[in-house]
């Protein structure tokens, strides 16, 4: 069964950079996001997670002022209407699209412009951006020439050019390799480092478990959870792995109601009193302790507390499929 709707405020007294309350979307009479409530501080990294047609696209197009939301309120920075900020936004569609006859410094320096920046800056940054991330020998390429991750790479650093304070990006990783999925993540912490706020979509839960202070879970176009991924994992009791020399004793009825044994070992979940009291008993009523350990649960095992079974199985599908 899917959680009621929760939030979990991020530890962190920061301003911030995105609140989004209550929003609502409808298309052609089918409602795409249902009340989705989203707060993000300053300089941390966010996840929108959710399975394909969850409504992550749409959310974000709505936070940035892409659109317009039927109901509800967004402020980016403070401010209500988010496109009159654009020059403190970076932008990475889901859709991605360069122009192909443009050389690859020449459509950072556009992309650039867009938000405000100079071309001869553009120009600038650009080059110093390819050679940071080692493409600097493809400056003068134009993009029907690159490779699918070193023009994904382009677009992103096209993104980035004009320095934003916001960077939001819409299934960055889709498409990108192992090697490039990795320089990605580098390039997020490092954008975090510096103070920048950076939300992405992703429906890969190892993304969002790695990189993300806070996430939001969405799916069906609702928000069962948005705040901090630690509080998410926390809804689920850690488990106790326990194999002791001793397969029988009185110690035994010290153990938590949901014990099992399997095999060697007896699993159960971590007592509210903690370990220590059950490790007193386990010594007193000589057990003999040969291993004990402790395993918090996932992200995904939240992901399937909070957003139920079917939800999770879509978002293993696409994962599967390696959709956007």
């Amino acid at each position: 069964m899917a959680a009621s709707n929760v939030a979990a405020p991020l530890s962190s007294q920061r301003p911030l950079a995105i609140e989004a309350r209550g929003l609502v979307k409808d298309f052609d009479g089918t409602r795409a996001v249902d009340g989705v409530d989203i707060s993000v501080p300053e300089g941390a990294i966010y996840g929108i997670l959710g399975p394909n047609g969850a409504g992550k696209t749409t959310t974000l197009r709505m936070l940035l002022g892409i659109i317009d939301p039927d109901a509800g309120v967004r402020r980016v920075f403070g401010h209500d209407r988010p496109h009159e900020i654009g020059r403190l936004i970076g932008y990475l569609p889901e859709e991605r699209g360069l122009y192909p006859a443009m050389k690859s410094v020449e459509a950072i320096a556009f992309m650039g412009a867009l938000r405000g920046l100079p071309l001869a800056e553009g120009r600038k940054r650009g080059l110093e951006l390819l050679e940071r991330h080692d493409l600097g020998y493809a400056a003068e390429r134009q993009i029907r020439q690159l490779s699918k991750g070193m023009a994904q790479t382009v677009q992103l650093l096209g993104t980035l050019v004009h320095r934003p304070r916001l960077v939001v990006l819409d299934e960055p990783f889709s498409g990108l390799d192992a090697i490039n999925q990795g320089k990605l993540e580098g390039l997020i912490r490092t954008l975090a480092d510096d103070g920048v706020t950076v939300i992405f979509s992703t429906h890969v839960i190892h993304h969002a478990e790695r990189l993300c202070e806070g996430v939001a879970i969405i799916a069906g176009g609702k928000v069962p959870y948005a705040g901090s991924v630690e509080a998410a994992r926390d809804r689920i009791p850690a488990q106790v792995r326990l194999e002791t020399r001793m397969r029988e004793g009185a110690w035994t009825h010290a153990l938590p109601e949901d014990a099992r044994r399997e095999g060697d070992f007896f699993y159960f979940s971590l007592p509210e009193t903690g370990v220590e009291p059950l490790l007193k008993t386990l010594i007193e009523g000589e057990a003999g302790i040969l291993s004990l350990s402790i395993e918090r649960a996932g992200l995904h095992d939240a992901f399937v507390a909070i957003a139920g079974e079917a939800a999770a199985r879509q978002l293993e599908a696409d994962q599967a499929g390696g959709g956007a």
